[in-house]
């Protein structure tokens, strides 16, 4: 029996991540309502992390009551932002919600230590060292595998860490296939498949049918109405270039 009164534990989650470049509360509020009809299962109480590290606009941004009404009225249930203007930090902190730090913040900034003047050139020999064996470690190491031998079916979760993910079977309507980095899907899918969740601009997807909900790459998505038409039901890979989600059509030799 367990005698503490809680645990913590790690988990994986689905955010959308709303980043906000103009803010115009009609206009927002209409462009987003037109992107959840496309998806209404998908965006259903779906947490959202607003991001204004692009915002052109912050001053139209002083009453965020508002921007979070909006999230609200479409259904969509705010947890926090990232990218806060240090003129918006104050309204924000208001708000209760969490400021989370984007990928550039996060980054561990330790406080500087002054070495004494006579350990100085050893330390300098050291770091050499150091990073030539570092270097080539690195060329051996190689990113793990995740390999699922059985369909993930509505409602389960998968989620690769630090590995990419392999699937040798079909991905169900409502189910959720997560890695860190590249995922394999040798079967249909039909689901949702986020690739580089963690910011890996260069992950991809390869599926042999694709019928997916949504695709996404590295917090890049696309929903199932902006899909070709045509590489429906066909074997794809899914790329970003730019900001852009590319899916294209898998070609064997």
């Amino acid at each position: 029996m367990i005698d503490v009164n809680f645990q913590l534990k790690g988990s994986a989650i689905t955010v959308v991540v709303l980043a906000i470049v103009r803010y115009e509360p009609k206009s927002l509020l209409a462009e987003l309502k037109e992107k959840v009809v496309q998806a209404p299962q998908f965006f259903n109480n779906s947490p959202v992390l607003i991001n204004l590290d692009r915002l052109e606009n912050p001053e139209s941004l002083k009453k965020l009551g508002d921007l979070l009404a909006i999230c609200r009225e479409l259904d969509l249930q705010p947890l926090g932002f990232s990218g806060v203007p240090e003129v918006l930090l104050a309204a924000v902190n208001k708000t209760g919600l969490a400021v989370l730090p984007t990928p550039s913040e996060r980054a561990l900034k330790l406080p500087k230590q002054e070495a004494a003047p006579q350990a100085v050139e050893a330390v300098i020999e050291r770091v050499v060292e150091t990073v030539v064996e570092t270097v080539i470690e690195e060329r051996l190491v190689q990113r793990q595998s995740k390999v699922v031998t059985r369909p993930v079916r509505s409602g389960q979760q998968i989620y690769a860490e630090g590995a990419d993910l392999i699937v040798l079977a079909q991905v169900s309507e409502g189910a959720e296939v997560l890695a860190d980095g590249h995922i394999h899907i040798y079967g249909t899918l039909r689901g949702r498949a986020l690739a580089g969740v963690k910011g890996d601009e260069t992950a991809r997807i390869f599926c042999q049918q694709m019928e997916a909900e949504l695709v996404s790459v590295a917090g890049n998505f696309v929903l199932q109405d902006s899909l070709p038409k045509e590489l429906l039901k066909k074997p794809v890979q899914i790329s970003l270039k730019g900001e852009k989600v590319v899916v294209e059509a898998l070609v064997s030799n």
